[in-house]
């Protein structure tokens, strides 16, 4: 199993499914990191550092022996981030670089057999990104095995395997020790990371989540559900077994205007993952924190609140203090939950945040979809993108 020295993403895996529709023939512990390709990755480790409350992890870079690349590798609870910045123009990451913009690239799943997960995987379609490896420590760490697949777009999944490994994060990283940590906004784990894919293409990822990857649908929501006079979308959502990896899938649904996920498309020329959704145990301090660094969240109209007792029931928060911070509220069977959404994060818009406390519920109620939705059109009116 994964030892808590080198996992921040250290998940108890139990053969007891929460989501019993889920094949669940590739057992996966949970994120064990996400990788953005950025700009520039020492102004980004800052921004993130600062705004969101990580911290220092490890380096990889001209000063460790890696000559095309330079990342920094941050991490706050079980989330790991890593930023990578290529130094080389006529590079695969250079070319995603230009075409994108700042966004995922590497969503990494910690599993207990890397090799195993590439063959499951791309037996049943998917193709290869990365054929099994071991990568070996210099300083006698240990050895990681892993591979990876292709997903929507230009995303990738690699498969870590650590069972035989000790070191901080990677083979070729180093402790990353900056002297600068302004301190945690109480950020947890990653709850779940959205797609966004091209029109008619949603049925199809998320096919290839559940035959490929054994995961079912959490959960459905048309055009009726989510969208307004001008637009509309659909989303699928799909968890593994356990219930540590959901990823919903969003595609364009036809409408007056441009929607959302159209816009997302347009900018960051072609599917990729929308946002991340983080997760934490006191989401007004969270937030309150964010905002006094610089954060920038979606409004929420104040007469959204006129309705939430009535539509979610009792909740033990303050609803005063929630429409104070923009915090909205759901519930699904089991519970209910709260979140809020930033703005883009970049100066496309495209890629943001979604910061999300659980108070018992599993999956995702239908209210604050259509909330979230009209936020984010408001937005692209001001934008000019309507």
């Amino acid at each position: 199993m994964y030892n808590d020295l080198t996992s921040v993403s250290n998940f108890a895996y139990s053969d007891k499914k929460i989501f019993d529709k889920a094949q669940d023939f590739l057992p996966i512990y949970g994120t064990d990191y996400v990788e953005l390709y950025v700009g520039n990755a020492k102004q980004a480790a800052h921004y993130y550092k600062t705004a969101f409350g990580f911290e220092d992890l490890a380096y990889a870079g001209l000063e460790t022996g890696q000559r095309n690349l330079t990342s920094y590798v941050l991490q706050q609870g079980k989330i790991r981030l890593v930023l990578t910045t290529p130094l080389d123009p006529d590079s695969e990451a250079a070319e995603h670089l230009r075409v994108h913009g700042d966004g995922v690239r590497v969503i990494a799943l910690a599993v207990d057999n890397a090799y195993d997960a590439y063959e499951q995987t791309v037996k049943r379609g998917a193709r290869p990104y990365m054929i099994p490896k071991i990568i070996e420590d210099k300083n006698k760490m240990g050895l990681i095995r892993m591979s990876g697949i292709h997903t929507y777009g230009n995303v990738v999944h690699v498969f870590v395997e650590r069972t035989n490994y000790s070191g901080l994060f990677l083979p070729g990283y180093e402790k990353l020790e900056t002297g600068y940590s302004p301190g945690t906004k109480g950020l947890k784990y990653i709850d779940h990371m959205v797609g966004n894919v091209e029109m008619g293409e949603m049925n199809k990822w998320a096919d290839f989540y559940a035959n490929v990857m054994g995961f079912a649908n959490l959960v459905t929501f048309d055009d009726k559900d989510i969208s307004t006079e001008y637009t509309a979308l659909m989303s699928k959502v799909m968890t593994n077994g356990n219930g540590f990896i959901k990823f919903p899938i969003n595609e364009p649904a036809m409408g007056k205007k441009k929607s959302q996920v159209q816009e997302y498309l347009d900018f960051y020329k072609g599917p990729g993952c929308q946002h991340i959704a983080v997760a934490t145990d006191d989401i007004v301090f969270t937030v309150s924190e964010m905002k006094k660094c610089g954060v920038e969240f979606l409004h929420v109209p104040g007469s959204y609140y006129d309705t939430v007792t009535k539509r979610v029931g009792k909740i033990s928060e303050d609803l005063d203090v929630l429409k104070r911070w923009g915090i909205m509220v759901d519930r699904d069977e089991e519970g209910y939950l709260l979140q809020i959404f930033t703005k883009p994060v970049e100066d496309r818009p495209t890629m943001f945040f979604e910061i999300i406390q659980r108070k018992g519920a599993r999956s995702f109620g239908k209210g604050n979809f259509q909330a979230l939705f009209e936020s984010i059109e408001a937005e692209q009116a001001r934008r000019g993108t309507l």
